[in-house]
This record gives C-alpha cells, sequence and structure tokens, in this order.
C-alpha cells in the first residue's frame, strides 16, 4: 500500500503535469470504483486544478469550482502518467486499467493488479467533503512531541497497530511501521501503556527519520532515472514513480524475513497474520526474544522456541 512517502512522491510527480491544467474527460472501466456520485465525476470535466492534496494515504485533486476527486490505491493500486503524443494508454476495462483522466497535459491512469479491486474514488464538494473522508490521524511530520504522546497513548495499543490506525496517527502502513520501530529499537508489539517518555521520544524521532529518508531516496531514484533518460533535462519534471513498492531495497527488516540484520547480523523474524505479516529484529527489538506467530505457535504450541538462543539451539539438534 503506498504510504505518506509514496504519496508525496506521487503529489510531487503530478503538480508539474496537471496544477493548473484542464481535466478534459474521465472514463471509469472499474464498477466498483467509485463510492460517491454526489457531485457526479461530470462535475470535474472541463475544470483546472487549482491544488494538489495528501489526505492521510488518499490524494485529492480539488478543481476551480471546490470540488474534490479523491483516489485511495489501497493495496495494489497504482498511478500511471502518459505524455501528449506518447503512445495512448489502454482503455479502462475494469480488469487492470479502472480509471483514464485524460488532461490538456496528458493522461492519467489507474490501474490496479490482483482480482480483489479495493481502490477507491470518491468525488466530494469543499473541505467539509474532505474532511469527511479523513480518519484524523495526526500528521507524524509536524506534531509537536506533547501532540505525538497524546495521540500514542491515547488508547491502549501495541506500538504497530497505533502508528498504523490512520485515526492515530496519517499515513503510516505495514511497511514503514516496520522500518520505524526497527529504527527506534523497540517491540512493535509493546503496549502504549507500557511505554516511557524516552520511548515516545526515540519512536517520534524515528518516525521522522525514517519518513525524511525515505522521501529523499524516492526523489533521488527519479532524478537519477531522469538524467539517465535520453530525453531527460534539468528543466523536465521529475519522472514519474512507477515502481512503487512496499518491498524496497535498502529497508532494514521489512519483507526481508531470513534475511540479517543490518545493525546486528541476527537474522530478521516476522510475526503473520491475515494478509499481512510484521518483520522485526530480535536482537535489536525485543532483547533477543522470539514473538509468537500465532499460526507458528498454535502449531508448535510448547514446542515454540522463546529465545533466539533457544532457536539456534533446536536447530543444532
Amino acid at each position: 500500500m503506498p504510504e505518506l512517502p509514496d504519496i508525496t512522491i506521487y503529489i510531487e510527480a503530478l503538480e508539474p503535469r496537471i496544477l493548473n491544467h484542464t481535466l478534459k474527460s474521465v472514463v471509469i472501466g472499474g464498477p466498483f470504483l467509485l463510492r460517491t456520485t454526489d457531485p457526479p465525476v461530470s462535475a470535474v470535466e472541463g475544470r483546472v486544478v487549482r491544488e494538489l492534496r495528501r489526505i492521510g494515504k488518499r490524494i485529492a485533486i480539488g478543481f476551480d469550482n471546490d470540488v474534490w476527486l479523491v483516489l485511495h490505491l489501497m493495496i495494489a493500486g497504482r498511478l500511471h502518467w502518459f505524455d501528449l503524443g506518447k503512445p495512448k494508454p489502454k482503455t479502462p476495462d475494469g480488469r487492470r486499467t479502472l480509471a483514464a483522466f485524460d488532461f490538456d497535459s496528458g493522461t492519467l491512469t489507474l490501474t490496479e493488479a490482483g482480482s480483489r479491486k479495493r481502490a477507491s474514488l470518491h468525488m466530494v464538494a469543499g473541505e467539509a467533503g474532505l474532511a469527511e473522508l479523513d480518519p484524523g490521524g495526526i500528521d507524524p511530520m509536524t506534531a509537536t512531541p506533547a501532540q505525538f504522546a497524546a495521540a500514542l497513548t491515547g488508547a491502549n495499543h501495541t506500538l504497530k497497530r497505533s502508528l498504523t490506525d490512520p485515526r492515530i496517527f496519517s499515513g503510516i502502513g505495514n511497511a514503514y511501521s516496520d522500518e520505524i520501530l526497527h529504527r527506534a529499537r523497540l517491540s512493535p508489539v509493546l503496549l502504549t501503556s507500557r511505554i516511557n517518555q524516552q520511548e515516545i521520544a526515540q519512536l517520534r524521532q524515528a518516525v521522522r527519520e525514517t519518513m525524511l529518508e525515505w522521501i529523499a531516496s524516492l526523489r533521488d531514484d527519479l532524478h537519477n532515472e531522469r538524467e539517465q533518460s535520453r530525453n531527460g533535462t534539468r528543466d523536465s519534471p521529475p519522472k514519474f514513480p512507477e515502481k512503487v513498492t512496499a518491498f524496497r531495497e535498502g529497508m532494514a527488516v521489512h519483507g526481508r524475513y531470513g534475511q540479517p540484520c543490518p545493525r546486528c547480523g541476527t537474522k530478521v523474524q516476522r510475526i503473520r497474520y491475515a494478509s499481512n505479516e510484521t518483520n522485526y529484529c530480535a536482537r535489536c527489538q525485543t532483547g533477543g526474544k522470539l514473538l509468537a506467530d500465532r499460526a507458528l505457535s498454535r502449531l508448535l504450541r510448547e514446542d515454540w522456541p522463546r529465545t533466539l538462543e533457544e532457536m539456534e539451539e533446536r536447530k543444532t539438534r
């Protein structure tokens, strides 16, 4: 799922392409993509884009009539840009390509891989309409220490759940929460009722550092791609992000189960639940304790190793 760094990069790539440009037409192929019809999609056809904004993990495109087109990419949704004069994109058919937005500067398409279509398009009017789509989480990048602490400890949850709850923090999901907790050296299952002030400060710093570093890294990647392009110039807009993924080279623990932790070399562990998993380093984050994986610990029961040392001992035997 695109998170705060990815949404930030999407918006930065869209601004030079569609800001102050006219949306000529919209074609929607996915029957479940459009979630609201008041105002209708036709209300933004022929209108000029005046603002782009991040609402949690959503991308909001505002027009000169105060109507907003709001996209939520969910897990597998991705945006693609086609310049004028280039080969036209595939007509939306609802299978992979769900929508196409034709601007006077080019075409933006929304695709979603897989059979479970979760991406959404909402049409809303004004700030009141945007507010209804905002889950209410604070912006972790601008929150003061007091605001951050109040949001984190307002309810008793695990750190992993608190970081990924959009009603608590805006824009953090499964991937970057793993990276944040690893940087902060905190257990994903530590309860917020048991966290101390020093750990809260560590976590806030880790959130800001992780997000800023990944935003900078993604910007550099697009800059390098533009410079390597034959048609790229220093005055041209950044390359459009096409390699948006939750598993990136350079991540410390997310998606790196069984690989060495870049800090201590211990193999990264995981907790699996539903369709997600949490990755962590037992040496750096849990004092060597292995966290119970719901499926495996239920299967192994008393044979489930409790520590790294116990796991290594059983492997040796």
